[in-house]
């Protein structure tokens, strides 16, 4: 998933958040910041919502069963592979991927997961911190094969 696979699933699933949520269109306009207008293009398919707004969309209902089930799992963790693709992060601990990552290998002490709604992956150190967020296997893979020469 890329930057505008995101932005178009936002898209896609804003109408049935507005629902779940049970707010109207004015009131879902004004939370994210546009206009009525603008939000009615975008359900109806004519407009988009762009990056900034998906990921305010996606921020403000990160609790939403919509984009749990659309994502698997934590909203921020999409986010972040999206927004930092190719920057160097220190990025916080996590849980160890429990529910909804899969392993798919293991390396002195390092993991790479693989989320299974979204299939980005990450690299976790030790102490479960994500060391690294991409979509590309291969540069996860590369990444860890640097990180273990270098020790």
């Amino acid at each position: 998933m890329g930057k505008k696979q995101f932005v178009k699933l936002m898209d896609e699933k804003l109408k049935l958040i507005r629902t779940e949520y049970g707010l109207t269109q004015d009131k879902m306009a004004l939370i994210l910041g546009i206009s009525k207008k603008t939000l009615i293009e975008i359900e109806k398919n004519r407009k988009s919502l762009g990056w900034t707004s998906a990921v305010a969309l996606a921020s403000i209902f990160s609790d939403s069963t919509i984009l749990h089930d659309a994502i698997g799992g934590d909203v921020s963790e999409i986010i972040i592979a999206l927004a930092f693709n190719d920057i160097d992060v220190d990025y916080p601990k996590t849980w160890g991927g429990k529910v909804w990552w899969k392993t798919i290998s293991e390396e002195k002490c390092y993991r790479i997961q693989q989320n299974m709604f979204s299939r980005h992956y990450r690299l976790l150190d030790q102490e479960n911190r994500r060391v690294y967020a991409s979509f590309s296997l291969k540069e996860t893979e590369e990444l860890l094969e640097e990180i273990l020469n270098s020790k």
